[in-house]
C-alpha cells in the first residue's frame, strides 16, 4: 500500500492523500464492499478509482483530504 499527497490544481490549498490497494480475485464482491466501507467509516477514505484487471484482481485507489492546522498569532 503506497500513500502519496498531491494538491488539486482546481481547489486552492486542497491536498489529498492517496492509498492504493490490490485486492485478489479470491475475495467476493460483498467482502470487498465491507472492507471499503470500513475504511471509509473509520479512516475517512473515499473511493477515487476502481479498475478490474482481466485476471479479476481489483486495483483500488482511495483518497482522503489532508487537513492542515493553521498557526494563530498570540493575542
Amino acid at each position: 500500500m503506497a500513500t502519496r499527497a498531491t494538491q488539486n490544481p482546481l481547489g486552492r490549498g486542497v491536498e489529498w492523500e492517496f492509498e492504493r490497494l490490490l485486492i485478489s480475485r479470491d475475495f467476493s464482491r460483498n467482502v470487498v464492499t465491507r472492507l471499503l466501507v470500513e475504511r471509509a467509516e473509520h479512516g475517512g477514505w473515499e473511493l477515487d478509482r476502481v479498475r478490474i484487471a482481466p485476471d479479476g484482481t481489483r486495483r483500488v485507489i482511495l483518497r482522503r483530504r489532508i487537513i492542515r492546522q493553521r498557526l494563530t498569532s498570540p493575542v
